[in-house]
């Protein structure tokens, strides 16, 4: 299923970006918004980008990702961005940044409307946050602005001064429209610059790229071709994860020798003793740990912190004393345990290890726990004969199907 999206002609869209292209490039920053011949380029270096491409018959396809933003990416169910998407886009740059969960939008203009695949408008895309700049004149007026005072760094001080600015930002963008853009238009806005400075042949080179400059037109692509085949997500991340955590709910413990007694074990229960909440000595202890993350969640009576210290210095403590006794029980062909359960009196204690399964007592809130990255690496320690059912579901080609 298709939806309209109203953005401006794909011609307007292609003149405002080439347009802040020319500008930044002008003055040093050739990599922001910019043009080459497989169409035109925004990139914030901090993880938000988008393209602009062109093709005959005046098709488009603008695509991106922003990093705060683009729900779509990892929405959960996940969201196919090109499901029925034309086969003339380009597939070769699309497929790796959905594949990647790096994909926020992707709509095409073909036979005078844009068009994507329908999701609802209360998930982010990040479309406008992206590309905001160029979707309208008032947009990109304001950018060129910007281009001025910010990256430019020249104060505007006076009211004259911004009606000078505005006025050459306009007659600089009309000339795109127009495919005539000439030194003096690029001179009037930024001439005014000194650190940095107009680099005025730069700035013409960039506009000449992005067809804005007499005698010049935009680069155009060659359609592309749809796959045969691709991957296509099925499950989001945290379906995965679900699927995954799920198993471990249903998996029963392998038979495996208990471990040996220790020091480290000794030293976990005299620490627990002593934070006993109702200084009695009963304490209890839920951990779960791997190599490298660990969480704790409140038993019937967990450690006690003491006045004065601080608010994470007791889970240091714990944090320290639980590694310990996990590497010293770690066995090269059983592996180490994955949940810990220590409850202690005056002058006993009881312990209970799960190494393949989740445990009972360990709330599931459905949206928080082991990373399945870090329970490949786990198991990945243990011989094969030791390694539960569940571990299959670790492979990241579960989460997707053939298309």
């Amino acid at each position: 299923m298709l939806t309209d999206v109203d953005l401006p002609a794909p011609g307007l869209l292609w003149t405002r970006w080439a347009t802040l292209a020319a500008t930044l490039t002008g003055i040093g920053y050739a990599d922001v918004w910019f043009v080459d011949d497989r169409g035109a380029h925004h990139d914030d270096h901090g993880g938000s980008w988008a393209r602009l491409a062109l093709l005959d018959g005046a098709r488009a396809v603008l695509y991106g990702y922003d990093r705060d933003h683009s729900a779509t990416a990892a929405a959960d169910p996940p969201i196919d961005l090109l499901t029925g998407a034309p086969g003339w886009l380009p597939w070769s740059d699309l497929a790796a940044p959905a594949e990647a969960e790096r994909l926020g939008f992707v709509v095409w203009h073909d036979q005078g409307r844009w068009s994507r695949a329908r999701y609802s408008d209360s998930i982010a895309d990040g479309l406008v946050d992206t590309v905001g700049a160029v979707l309208s004149t008032e947009n990109t007026l304001a950018e060129l602005s910007e281009i001025v005072e910010e990256w430019g760094q020249h104060e505007l001080s006076t009211p004259a001064e911004r009606d000078e600015v505005r006025e050459a930002a306009e007659k600089l963008l009309f000339a795109a429209v127009r495919g005539e853009v000439d030194g003096d238009a690029v001179e009037r806005l930024l001439g005014r610059l000194t650190d940095p400075a107009l680099d005025l042949r730069a700035a013409l080179a960039a506009a000449a790229r992005g067809g804005i400059t007499a005698g010049t037109r935009p680069p155009r692509i060659e359609p592309g071709e749809r796959p045969p085949m691709r991957r296509v997500r099925r499950l989001s991340s945290g379906e995965h994860d679900r699927l995954v955590w799920a198993a471990m709910h249903e998996a029963e413990e392998l038979r495996r020798p208990a471990p040996p007694a220790t020091d480290e074990l000794e030293a976990l229960a005299a620490w627990m003793r002593d934070r006993s909440p109702a200084g009695d000595g009963h304490c209890t202890v839920l951990a779960y740990a791997d190599a490298t993350s660990m969480s704790v969640q409140s038993g019937d009576r967990p450690p006690a912190d003491r006045p004065g210290e601080g608010r994470y210095h007791a889970f240091h403590e714990l944090n320290d004393l639980v590694r310990r006794l996990r590497h010293a029980e770690a066995d090269p062909r059983y592996g180490r345990w994955l949940f810990l359960r220590v409850e202690t009196t005056a002058n006993g204690m009881r312990i209970e290890r799960r190494y393949d399964s989740w445990p009972e007592w360990w709330d599931d809130d459905g949206v928080s726990g082991p990373w399945r990255t870090n329970l490949q690496e786990e198991m990945e320690t243990r011989g094969r004969a030791w390694r539960p059912a569940w571990v299959a579901l670790l492979d990241p080609e579960v989460a997707y199907r053939p298309s």
